[in-house]
């Protein structure tokens, strides 16, 4: 399975690849010949790896946040956030490398409730000042008992952020709602007092790996 936002961009590959096998096969020259056929196979199937978009299954559990990115978990740290949860927090950052599913899903079921969009730097995804000056896309959801602020950052190889959400718009933990063409990162903050459920150095699973968990007061 493939995700729509991908098939413009496979279409092309396709034709390239289909170009360059073409060439491969009317070349008299081996020295060509081969490496070109190569060439054009190794293309297309990094091109359909990037744009995979398999299934997954999200907890059957109310009190956690899941992870909105494949990746491997490359920072942990305390900060205060002062643009949507306004107070001390936890933040997690997530890499994703090019052989990652790139495909970004909704961490917690609630209303988006913050959306801003901000241009930016290309610093490498792993850079510490990434998540402060490039290029990102930030979203805020609450459900009325927990929150979490949560940004699609752009790197050095990524030049394009695809996100879906709307203001006040109603979302379902798991959902797919965008992605970040060609490797970068994603953070995540939610108040300091929820329990931290990964560690720094672990791979994580978009829609399925728990992040956080917190009290749920009924």
């Amino acid at each position: 399975m493939f995700t729509k936002y991908g098939y413009f961009t496979i279409g092309i590959v396709l034709l390239i690849s289909i170009v360059i096998f073409i060439l491969a096969y009317i070349s008299e020259n081996n020295f060509f010949r081969y490496p070109l056929a190569i060439a054009g196979f190794l293309l297309l199937i990094f091109t359909l790896n990037f744009f995979r978009d398999p299934e997954r299954f999200s907890p059957n559990k109310d009190n956690v946040i899941v992870s909105p990115a494949d990746g491997k978990v490359i920072l942990i740290k305390e900060v205060f956030d002062n643009k949507y949860i306004g107070q001390e927090a936890i933040q997690i950052s997530i890499f994703m490398s090019p052989l990652d599913v790139h495909i970004n899903r909704i961490p917690l079921s609630g209303t988006v409730e913050y959306l801003n969009y901000v241009e930016g730097k290309y610093l490498i995804a792993s850079n510490d000042k990434a998540d402060l000056e490039n290029e990102r896309n930030e979203i805020g959801i609450s459900n009325g008992k927990a929150k979490v602020f949560f940004t699609q950052v752009a790197g050095f190889m990524a030049r394009r952020i695809i996100s879906e959400l709307q203001a006040n718009q109603q979302v379902n933990i798991g959902e797919r709602f965008g992605m970040i063409k060609f490797g970068s990162r994603a953070d995540i903050v939610v108040p300091k007092n929820y329990q931290l459920k990964v560690k720094e150095g672990q791979q994580v699973y978009a829609g399925e790996t728990i992040l956080f968990e917190y009290k749920n007061e009924n």
